[in-house]
């Protein structure tokens, strides 16, 4: 494929300061079930490639879902017939640093392929999954499904670049809905879709897969006759995949250049932060450090390089509760000034890389479950996100719960519903005074996060540890 691209690159007579393409081709396949009967059995192919041209500091941008050279040619011609129209406009200028030389390859880590397990086998498993998420006839529905990807990428550019990168990803579901009267509750497997990892069906058909099953039916029946979760100010223990949802949106999306810089204002909204806060705002506690690690071979947004070909490495955004750094990939580090990492992406072919989160990490600490539990006299401990708002500038945010338990003495005791908590973003990281050690670390993701226009939903994994907040405001209700 390289040799192809670069003689095709090295075909165009167009008078720009650099040319790029990037070639992308993703399959996917899904199966759902719903009730044991099957609702979704099908695969997808999408391909195509993106021109990116730079001329008079300015990039433009052109797509086709063909690969054949006439058409990549056209595709490129409108880059650039684009990016001259929009530099009579520019508010910054770019050169090709931004653009770096790189060349490298990427593979995602698999232990069972995809091709190891048939549709019909796949099928039966959801269906054995539905049986045992059905524990009682107070279950009235039950849903199972499995989605695997294969996405290849191909980035080869003028200034000599060459990179390919294989990515396999899946995403599992099992939740279950019970019903007493006209009161439900639902459960779910760590939430929708947020067992989303990199690798093969060792993520899916796994010793724990039949009893997680079971948990998620047994808790949605046990969650129709408990007590609401009180109404108090208290400590509050949030576990591994509620504190995902946590990250994500007070941490993740705020630290975003392009939305500080106000290129989101209009749709995804702003940001509380300003360019001055970076290395001096102090965003929470000591026991808070945040990581940007694209190199964590299972977690859901690995990769090599970023879709510019930025280099992808571990790098910390927040350290010791200090702000260091932001989600900003060349172009923005380059208009702000701010020191970003390799987060420049794209979701697909047909849209061009924009400043996004990928696996977003808060690093564990030194306390084991039992310590931290131990240590609360009285408290609420919540699991898996249900609902959540958060204003356009990430500054105060109320999130829900599925399940949730009472704390006290230092054991955890009665089962508590529709737990919910509420916060501003600088007070609740302050608040962060026990963080779990490496026992407690688990890595979760999704495949849903929406940002950009024309939107562009991205895959991201973020990896905590539990962690405790003292003065929470907590409640209850549906």
């Amino acid at each position: 494929m390289f040799a192809e691209l670069t003689e095709l690159l090295s075909s165009f007579q167009i008078p720009a300061e650099w040319i790029g393409l990037r070639v992308v081709k993703e399959s996917s396949q899904v199966h759902q079930t719903r009730d044991a009967i099957p609702q979704g059995n099908g695969r997808t192919l999408s391909q195509g490639v993106m021109v990116e041209v730079l001329v008079n500091g300015h990039i433009g941008y052109g797509a086709t879902n063909s690969l054949t050279p006439p058409a990549i040619r056209i595709a490129a011609w409108n880059a650039y017939k684009q990016a001259l129209a929009a530099s009579k406009w520019a508010l910054n200028s770019l050169s090709s640093h931004v653009r770096p030389q790189v060349k490298g390859t990427y593979l995602s880590p698999i232990l069972q392929p995809f091709g190891g397990l048939s549709s019909s086998e796949i099928q039966d498993v959801l269906h054995q999954l539905s049986g045992l998420l059905k524990v009682s006839s107070q279950i009235v529905q039950t849903n199972a499904s499995v989605i695997t990807n294969q996405t290849e990428s191909w980035l080869v550019s003028s200034n000599g670049s060459e990179v390919y990168q294989n990515i396999s990803s899946i995403q599992t579901h099992l939740g279950a809905t019970a019903q007493d009267g006209g009161f439900t509750q639902t459960r779910t497997d760590n939430g929708y879709q947020a067992r989303c990892y990199q690798g093969g069906w060792e993520f899916f058909v796994n010793d724990d897969l039949w009893v997680r099953a079971e948990r998620v039916g047994v808790q949605a029946v046990e969650l129709l006759t408990v007590e609401d979760c009180p109404t108090t100010t208290t400590t509050l223990v949030l576990a591994p995949d509620q504190m995902m949802l946590q990250i994500h949106e007070s941490v993740g999306h705020p630290l975003e250049l392009d939305r500080i810089l106000g290129d989101e204002r209009n749709y995804a909204g702003g940001s509380f932060v300003k360019p001055d806060d970076f290395g001096q705002l102090s965003y929470g506690s000591t026991a808070m450090t945040i990581s940007f690690n694209p190199t964590v071979p299972e977690e859901f947004a690995s990769y090599g390089f970023d879709d510019t070909g930025a280099p992808a490495g571990k790098d910390y955004l927040i350290r010791n509760g200090q702000l260091l750094k932001g989600l900003g990939g060349l172009e923005s580090q380059h208009r702000s000034g701010i020191e970003g990492v390799s987060c420049a992406r794209a979701c697909s072919w047909n849209r061009p890389a924009i400043d996004r989160m990928a696996n977003l990490n808060l690093e564990p600490g030194t306390d084991t479950f039992d310590e931290i539990i131990g240590g609360i006299e009285l408290g609420i401990y919540m699991e898996t996100n249900r609902s959540w708002s958060i204003d356009d500038q990430r500054h105060k945010f109320q999130f829900g719960c599925e399940y949730a338990r009472l704390i006290e003495n230092g054991q955890l005791t009665e089962t508590l519903r529709n737990p919910n908590y509420r916060g501003t973003t600088l007070d609740f990281w302050h608040n962060l005074v026990r963080v779990g050690d490496a026992n407690t670390w688990q890595i979760y993701g999704t495949p849903f996060c929406g940002k950009g226009e024309p939107n562009q939903s991205i895959r991201v994994g973020h990896g905590s540890p539990v962690c405790a907040f003292k003065n929470i405001e907590v409640f209850g209700g549906d």
